[in-house]
């Protein structure tokens, strides 16, 4: 699976455990949803919080930061020999670090908000409570493996 990691943040060291987690939860996840891991190409890029709540502000009208943010491909292509680009995944390290004590360390939020991330790539949302049901089993589902 194409996976690029990028890291345009100051704040944290993004180390090979962490590069290696984030690979293996995004692989973990695709494959949970029927996804072929070396058929699709992910992006996904850690920054800090006054670069995500730029973001933030620009296409959800929201001026905060937050944790992580999703910006699927709007039309990925059509499947042949190369990998399908889906999209991006923003995650803030500054967000992970500073709420990580009440979401199980930071690992474990990082790997979450990956999979979180990957999930609204492939469609889905948490829009209603219903939808909010389904995403977090999908969720629950893809971490099952990993920890």
């Amino acid at each position: 699976m194409p996976i690029e990691i990028t890291d345009i943040q100051t704040t944290l060291e993004v180390t090979r455990e962490m590069s290696g987690l984030v690979t293996k939860a995004a692989t973990k996840c695709l494959q949970h949803e029927g996804v072929n891991p070396n058929e699709v190409e992910i992006s996904i890029v850690f920054v800090d919080d006054m670069y995500i709540r730029g973001l933030n502000r620009e296409y959800r009208a929201l001026d905060s930061p937050t944790d992580v943010l999703s910006f699927p491909m709007d039309d990925p292509g059509i499947p042949g020999n190369d990998p399908v680009p889906i999209g991006d995944v923003i995650i803030s390290l500054e967000t992970v670090e500073r709420d990580a004590s009440d979401s199980g360390g930071f690992l474990a939020y990082l790997t979450l908000l990956v999979v979180h991330g990957l999930l609204h790539l492939l469609g889905y949302d948490h829009e209603t409570d219903d939808d909010a049901k389904i995403m977090e089993g999908r969720e629950a589902q893809a971490l099952a493996d990993l920890f």
